[in-house]
């Protein structure tokens, strides 16, 4: 009996797959201490391994830019990169709950282009929520955002999209006096409704001291251990970015070599003429009609 309950488990999970995380779910999490995981995906494979690997909540960010586009920063994204990209990645991730970055310029001019555009990605991205960057100086956009019934999660410290103005992606709130801004700004983004913060690249112990100040969640990244849960960039912890790994990243994977090395050998294979194999890779004409062909062609030669 013990067997065939264990068995029927194991199937129900393969064919319905697991539970749909939503906001709820998150809070709920948050409430009783369990750590949030968080990872971003930019296209459906990406997706599909976030699905699969049992990650509570989907940032489809504007890394992409840099790590799937190849630009020097996230500020090229536009809004129908962000939109596109986070369809492609609802395909694969059907069970996390999905949030989709705010690209440059879509948000700051004005609140009426902030809703618009969150919504747009709410509508024709199929996202869940919206994240954008931003103390303070955000909290009408968000509250405008909030108040059209769109999930938002704020985003303070490191904020990549104004890296130029920070002088670089440089470690925030290294004194006193910047850590209470932060979190002057994290109350702020609280108040006006944010259901998260993100906190990027600060020391642990302002990190933890900010997040036991809030009633709501906030998702570390080079933020230490003390925050609700932790988000990192797929391709940084799978290896898979050239350009460089930020300190804060634990790289799970060396996907690049064995991408590498398998496009080496698949190179070699052809070169040699070991692929396509005959047996395993191609097909076979139907019973009789391979001599048929060769007829055909002695019949050409003559």
């Amino acid at each position: 009996m013990c067997f065939h309950f264990r068995y029927n488990i194991f199937f129900f999970f393969c064919v319905i797959g697991r539970k749909k995380v939503t906001l709820n779910t998150l809070n709920n999490l948050y409430k009783k201490g369990e750590p949030i995981t968080m990872l971003t995906a930019h296209d459906y494979p990406s997706g599909l391994f976030v699905e699969k690997g049992g990650v509570d909540t989907c940032l489809v960010g504007d890394s992409l830019g840099m790590v799937t586009l190849g630009y020097n920063s996230t500020n090229p994204v536009t809004m129908d990169d962000m939109i596109r990209h986070c369809q492609a990645v609802c395909r694969g991730a059907k069970s996390p709950f999905i949030v989709c970055d705010m690209p440059f310029g879509s948000y700051e001019a004005s609140i009426e282009d902030a809703v618009r555009n969150a919504v747009r990605l709410i509508a024709e991205g199929n996202a869940e929520a919206v994240k954008l960057e931003g103390g303070k100086e955000m909290a009408e956009t968000i509250k405008a955002i909030t108040k059209v019934g769109i999930p938002v999660l704020g985003h303070i410290g490191l904020t990549p999209q104004r890296q130029s103005s920070l002088g670089g992606f440089r470690v925030q709130g290294k004194t006193m006096k910047d850590a209470k801004y932060l979190l002057e700004d994290a109350l702020a983004l609280q108040e006006a409704g944010c259901y998260g913060i993100v906190l990027e690249a600060m020391p642990k112990e302002v990190a933890s001291f900010i997040t036991s100040q809030l009633n709501i969640l906030t998702i570390g990244i080079g933020a230490g251990n003390g925050c609700s849960g932790q988000v990192l960039v797929q391709q940084d912890m799978l290896g898979a970015f050239d350009k460089f790994v930020p300190k804060f990243c634990k790289v799970y994977a060396d996907i690049s070599s064995i991408a590498v090395n398998a496009v080496k050998n698949y190179t070699a294979d052809v070169k040699s003429r070991k692929f396509p194999d005959d047996e395993k890779n191609c097909y076979k004409m139907k019973s009789g009609e391979d001599k048929k062909l060769q007829e055909y062609i002695n019949s050409l030669k003559k």
